[in-house]
C-alpha cells in the first residue's frame, strides 16, 4: 500500500525519495575521490619522508656513481628531446602536484626527440644513457626547469649547454618521474623538509574539504514547484514571460489621442448623399461657472515613494547563501547545500579552487586549476558570494 500524506497523494513522498538517491550519489562519489586524493597525499609523504634512494639500484648501470651518490630512480624507455628555439625557462622550483593535469603521449610543437635510452635519476644529477653518448644535468648547475602542462615533456636548463633539452617519458611514468625529480633537486639543495612541509599543509587543507554526508529529506520538505517538469527552473521561466508577454502587447500597442473615441461614434456612417457641414459658432462663451485650471507643481525627488530593489542575482538560481554571478568575493568554501540550488558537476566536492560555472551550465569547484571543468566545455564565469 503506497504512502500518502494528509491530503491523500504520494508524490511528496516520491519526490523525498528521488532527492535522498540523488544527494547520495553526489556524496558516494565525492567521498571516493576525496578518499583517492587522500591516499595519493599521504603516499607522497612517505616517500618524501623515508625514500632517500639506493646504491644497489645503481649496480649494474653502465655509468659509475661519485662517491655519496645514490640512485633514486631509472626507466629505460626515455627519448632526449631538444628545442629548437632557446626560450628562458622558470628557475626550479620545490612545488608538489598532487593532481597531475591528464597528459597526451604527443610531442610539443618546435621540439625535436634527437636520442633514447635509459634516464636515470640520483641525487646529484639526471643522466639520459643513450645510443649517442650521455647526456648530463647536474641539479647544481640547473638554471630552469619546466614541466609540460599537456605532454610529458620536461625541458632542462643548465649553465653549461647552450641549447636547451629534456626527457620525453611515457605518459604513465611522467608524474612519478616529476615527483621523483622534486625530491632529488631538493636533497641536492638540502631542501627536503619544505617538500615535506608543502605536503602536510596539501593534506590540512584537504582535510578541512571532505565532503559531508548530506541529511536526509523529508515528505514535508517537498514544494509544489517539484510537479511540474524543470522545477522551479520552469516556473521561474514561466513567471518571467509571464511578466513580459504584457510589457510586450502594452509596447506593440500605438498610443490613443484623447477624444478620438468619441469623434469616430460622432460621425455618421457612409451614405449616398454626403451630409451638410456643421458650421461652428465664430465665438465660444466659457461658462463663468468652470474653475480655472491649476498647475499641478513636479513632485520633488524627496518626496517620491522609493521602490523596493529587486534582487541581484546576474542569472543565477534563487538560493538562501546569496550566491550570484554579479560580483563579489570568490567562494573557496561553499556551503554544504550548495548543490541542493544549483546543478553541481559529478565529484563536485573533490576540487581545489573556487566555484565557478561552466559552459554546460553546471558548477565546478575547480576555479584557477588549469583543468578547470575539463569534461564540461571549459569555465565560463566564476561564483560570487
Amino acid at each position: 500500500m503506497a504512502m500518502t500524506d494528509s491530503t491523500g497523494s504520494t508524490w511528496r513522498y516520491r519526490w523525498a525519495h528521488r532527492q535522498n538517491e540523488r544527494r547520495q550519489r553526489a556524496f558516494r562519489a565525492a567521498d571516493e575521490a576525496w578518499r583517492r586524493r587522500d591516499d595519493e597525499l599521504r603516499r607522497l609523504r612517505t616517500l618524501a619522508v623515508s625514500f632517500h634512494g639506493s646504491v644497489r639500484a645503481g649496480v649494474g648501470l653502465p655509468m659509475e656513481l661519485a662517491p655519496g651518490e645514490v640512485v633514486f630512480w631509472t626507466l629505460p624507455a626515455a627519448q632526449l628531446v631538444e628545442v629548437r628555439h632557446t626560450a628562458v625557462l622558470p628557475a626550479p622550483e620545490l612545488t608538489v602536484d598532487p593532481d597531475p593535469p591528464a597528459l597526451r603521449p604527443r610531442r610539443p610543437e618546435g621540439v625535436r626527440v634527437v636520442d633514447a635510452g635509459l634516464a636515470v635519476l640520483t641525487n646529484r644529477r639526471l643522466v639520459l644513457l643513450g645510443g649517442r653518448g650521455r647526456r648530463d644535468w647536474v641539479y647544481g648547475r640547473m638554471t630552469g626547469l619546466s614541466h609540460d602542462p599537456a605532454a610529458p615533456v620536461t625541458l632542462i636548463q643548465v649553465l653549461d649547454r647552450r641549447r636547451t633539452s629534456g626527457l620525453l617519458l611515457p605518459t604513465g611514468a611522467a608524474a612519478d618521474f616529476r615527483f621523483t625529480l622534486t625530491l632529488a633537486f631538493a636533497d641536492a639543495i638540502e631542501q627536503r623538509a619544505a617538500v615535506v612541509a608543502e605536503l602536510d599543509e596539501l593534506l590540512d587543507e584537504h582535510a578541512e574539504s571532505r565532503p559531508q554526508r548530506p541529511a536526509v529529506l523529508t515528505p514535508g520538505q517537498a514544494r509544489p514547484s517539484a510537479l511540474v517538469p524543470g522545477g522551479r527552473r520552469t516556473v521561474a521561466v514561466g513567471a518571467a514571460l509571464a511578466l513580459a508577454v504584457p510589457a510586450m502587447l502594452v509596447e506593440s500597442n500605438p498610443p490613443t489621442r484623447a477624444g478620438s473615441e468619441r469623434a469616430a461614434a460622432a460621425t455618421p456612417a457612409a451614405t449616398g448623399t454626403p451630409a451638410p457641414p456643421v458650421v461652428a459658432p465664430a465665438v465660444q462663451v466659457r461658462p463663468s461657472t468652470d474653475p480655472e485650471p491649476r498647475r499641478t507643481p513636479p513632485a520633488s525627488p524627496r518626496d517620491a515613494v522609493p521602490q523596493p530593489a529587486t534582487e541581484r542575482r546576474c542569472g543565477a538560481p534563487v538560493n538562501p547563501f546569496g550566491y550570484d554571478f554579479c560580483g563579489g568575493d570568490r567562494i573557496r568554501r561553499p556551503a554544504a547545500g550548495v548543490c541542493d540550488w544549483f546543478e553541481c558537476v559529478p565529484g563536485f566536492w573533490s576540487g581545489r579552487g573556487w566555484l565557478v560555472q561552466c559552459r554546460d551550465g553546471t558548477i565546478s569547484r575547480t576555479g584557477g586549476q588549469r583543468d578547470a571543468c575539463a569534461n564540461h566545455r571549459g569555465p565560463r564565469r566564476p561564483l560570487f558570494s
